[in-house]
């Protein structure tokens, strides 16, 4: 497996790997992604950014995350302080059919590279509370469950947020 930074080439496929995704979550309750979000717009923004990366598998595109440095505001609501630079990594996703095998870990993986390329010791996630598959992810892979927010973009769910810090 192969993680690379993502081209504008790539969106049409990573389109595809949502419309896959959204109703396999929408079916366990977490209604985090619709036919809205995320949209062409928002990985085109990431890609222009330099912040979207897609774990390649035999020459497919399986796996998608944004890396960045961009923290909702309220994840304040569980006593972070914004102030304090973390990569963050949103829009985590992965192809129904290759599920299980160490994809999103290895994405996830991605974003601590990120980190400590960076000099940046610490990173935040956040996930629907629905979102069993993550909730047993994360710690997994070292993050401490900081608490529970509301996010103003999707009113009426609820968020998981994991911190994990980095000793660089």
């Amino acid at each position: 497996m192969n993680v690379r930074l993502a081209t504008l080439n790539d969106v049409p496929v990573l389109l595809q790997l949502i419309r896959r995704v959204v109703p396999l979550m929408q079916a366990a309750g977490n209604f985090q992604w619709d036919d809205q979000y995320p949209n062409a717009t928002v990985f085109g923004k990431d890609i222009e950014h330099g912040q979207l990366w897609v774990a390649d598998l035999d020459g497919q595109v399986v796996g998608v995350a944004a890396i960045t440095t961009d923290q909702e505001p309220e994840y304040a609501q569980v006593g972070w302080d914004l102030t304090e630079t973390a990569v963050v990594v949103h829009r985590l996703a992965v192809d129904p059919d290759v599920r299980g095998r160490g994809i999103a870990a290895r994405l996830m993986e991605q974003a601590e590279t990120v980190a400590r390329q960076r000099g940046i010791p610490v990173l935040r996630i956040d996930t629907n509370t629905q979102n069993e598959a993550t909730q047993r992810l994360f710690p997994k892979l070292g993050y401490e469950f900081a608490g529970e927010i509301d996010l103003g973009f999707r009113p009426g769910l609820r968020f998981y947020c994991y911190e994990k810090r980095l000793t660089l």
